[in-house]
């Protein structure tokens, strides 16, 4: 969650991606290290300032760094883009915050969830700036199936053992998740956020340790594997579309090789999800 002009947060942020950066990626001798990563002289040696400027960063006694001097932090830590741009959003002073803001819930548009019923044979669902499934079609659902009555994707990731059946790639599937939650750049005064990161920082040892990597990659087109408790495993394409006119919701999309098994099972499901309850039972 980047919060605008937090200096707890900046130095948060700079302190852990500074411990992921190998010294061999600048050409720098390992040597031996109390720490992992580049020390603090280290990165203020690349980006150009002086060490006592970068510690004031890292401690939050220096505010508001430069454009330029973002920048060069940004190449020292070797970020990539998106976390680039939420180096430069936690850096920016930001409005007066204004104490016990009520939490703005999520609703897919009546528009959105008619075009995803028009994909019969296309498993798609409508998530929410914190993961909540808001909208599925009926092969959406059925693809899902193992949320039960669960309806926030993280929180089932890291929580249900059925999210360990049921993703191939469980480790990638949840640094993923944890790293496009980040990407967002999420309003920090949504109390319905703080307390999803709270709950589960509690109660899942993966999620916390993962959460303190300040890791922000938005979600991309890629191979899903999953083992599906119905028909078994599935390799679908995976789509991530940003909704136009509502902030932070996504519409997701699978779809299957043409002519492939991945095609014939999703059909499969297809057949089940629409057949009457009864004939599940036989």
């Amino acid at each position: 969650m980047a919060e605008r002009g937090d200096v707890p947060r900046l130095g948060e942020f700079l302190r852990a991606r500074r411990a992921l950066v190998r010294p061999e990626a600048h050409g720098m001798p390992a040597g031996t290290r109390r720490t992992p990563g580049l020390r603090r002289e280290e990165v203020a040696l690349l980006a150009g300032v002086s060490t006592d400027y970068y510690v004031r960063l890292e401690q939050g006694r220096d505010r508001h760094p430069s454009a330029q001097v973002v920048e060069a932090l940004a190449r020292a830590l070797l970020l990539e883009d998106e976390a680039a741009a939420y180096l430069r959003d936690l850096a920016e002073p930001g409005p007066v915050r204004r104490p016990g803001r009520a939490a703005r819930r999520e609703y897919a548009s009546p528009g959105l969830v008619a075009l995803l019923d028009a994909w019969p044979t296309t498993p798609a669902l409508v998530l929410g700036r914190r993961m909540d499934v808001l909208a599925a079609n009926t092969l959406g659902e059925a693809l899902f199936s193992w949320l039960g009555e669960e309806t926030n994707v993280l929180r089932a990731v890291f929580r249900t053992p059925e999210a360990r059946m049921f993703y191939r790639d469980w480790d990638k599937t949840a640094e993923g998740c944890i790293a496009a939650l980040r990407a967002e750049n999420t309003d920090p005064d949504d109390p319905l956020l703080a307390e999803l990161v709270g709950e589960l920082s509690l109660t899942s040892p993966e999620f916390a340790e993962l959460w303190t990597r300040h890791d922000v990659r938005a979600k991309r087109a890629e191979i899903k594997h999953f083992v599906h408790p119905v028909v078994g495993e599935l390799s679908l394409r995976f789509e991530n579309l940003t909704v136009g006119g509502a902030e932070g919701q996504h519409l997701i999309v699978y779809h299957a090789e043409p002519g492939s098994r991945d095609e014939q099972a999703l059909a499969l499901l297809g057949s089940y999800a629409t057949a009457p309850a009864r004939d599940h039972a036989k």
